[in-house]
């Protein structure tokens, strides 16, 4: 079994029956595994291309030089800082994360400048280019979903309008030599965020926990998005839709660098994750908490705040 590949073409040209199984194929996929595979998404493939060159560009200046940029959500965070949920051990990982611009009548908290290398001048374009792509096709995604949850089409878009999302660009570095004895890559773990959008990384790694209890490999071409849903999606839909566990783990074969870009798409903090009417059934599982308070209340269960 694999993880299903859909065309995002057919739901954004197609009449509305190309459109209705889209979105049914949608559901099911991330009902059965939390995953699916979107090809025809509308993100430029030299876009993609030029996003891969710049991440290893930034990841390769020193490590003195990559440390003045960090600043917290945005900007840089440092080698062996991030660990999953329920681990002690640090991910093998270092990363960029870029989130959306400030703009009047938004709160200033959740939306702290970007920081960008001076050093590498082509990386704020890209990636700002990056974010407003991926940006429009989860949009689209979730409008895809909304009927399946008996929710009008555009339910998500003033909610995520101005959320607080956040591209991550990662790099994995070769496994160092004293890394601690059983950390990997990135440690099992679920998503925080409705739904992730994932470019297809450079590199193998990526496994789901699949609903029998086995890992299973997540890989695609490099022009392919990859598409899992989140703990705040879970919550809104009271576990109709669940997220799934994942992890990247070390290098089987040649010990290279390998380099990934989720996009993690996040309503705005004050929005609601109490569970839909459609998904009650016997009752709420989780209680009623806002999205900014889940997401602070997971930050620091990972160890990127206090």
């Amino acid at each position: 079994m694999s993880v299903p590949t859909l065309s995002l073409r057919t739901f954004a040209a197609g009449d509305a029956a190309a459109r209705a199984r889209f979105s049914d194929d949608l559901m099911r996929g991330l009902q059965d595994y939390g995953f699916i595979i979107l090809a025809d998404h509308g993100v430029p493939e030299d876009l993609l291309g030029a996003a891969y060159a710049r991440s290893a560009e930034v990841f390769a200046l020193p490590e003195a030089v990559k440390r003045r940029y960090a600043a917290g959500m945005r900007g840089y965070t440092p080698f062996g800082t991030e660990h999953a949920k329920d681990s002690t051990l640090p991910d093998l990982k270092e990363f960029w994360q870029i989130g959306r611009d400030a703009a009047p009548g938004l709160p200033a908290e959740d939306f702290p400048p970007n920081v960008w290398p001076a050093e590498a001048p082509a990386f704020q374009a890209t990636f700002s280019a990056l974010f407003d792509a991926l940006d429009r096709t989860g949009r689209i995604l979730l409008s895809a979903l909304a009927p399946k949850l008996d929710l009008p089409s555009d339910y998500f878009d003033d909610k995520v309008s101005a959320g607080t999302s956040i591209l991550r660009v990662l790099h994995y570095p070769p496994v160092p030599g004293d890394a601690p004895a059983g950390a990997v890559r990135s440690a099992a773990h679920e998503d925080i965020n409705f739904i992730t959008l994932l470019v297809a990384a450079k590199g193998a790694g990526l496994q789901l926990l699949d609903r029998d209890g086995t890992w299973l490999p997540v890989e695609t071409e490099p022009r392919n998005l990859i598409v899992d849903s989140g703990d705040m999606l879970q919550r809104l839909t009271n576990g109709v839709i669940p997220s799934t566990t994942h992890r990247v783990v070390n290098p089987v074969g040649p010990n290279v660098s390998r380099y990934s870009m989720p996009f993690f798409m996040h309503p705005a903090s004050d929005v609601s994750l109490e569970c839909l009417p459609s998904c009650r059934g016997d009752g709420a599982r989780w209680p009623p908490i806002t999205a900014g308070e889940f997401l602070a209340e997971r930050l620091r269960e990972i160890g990127l705040a206090k």
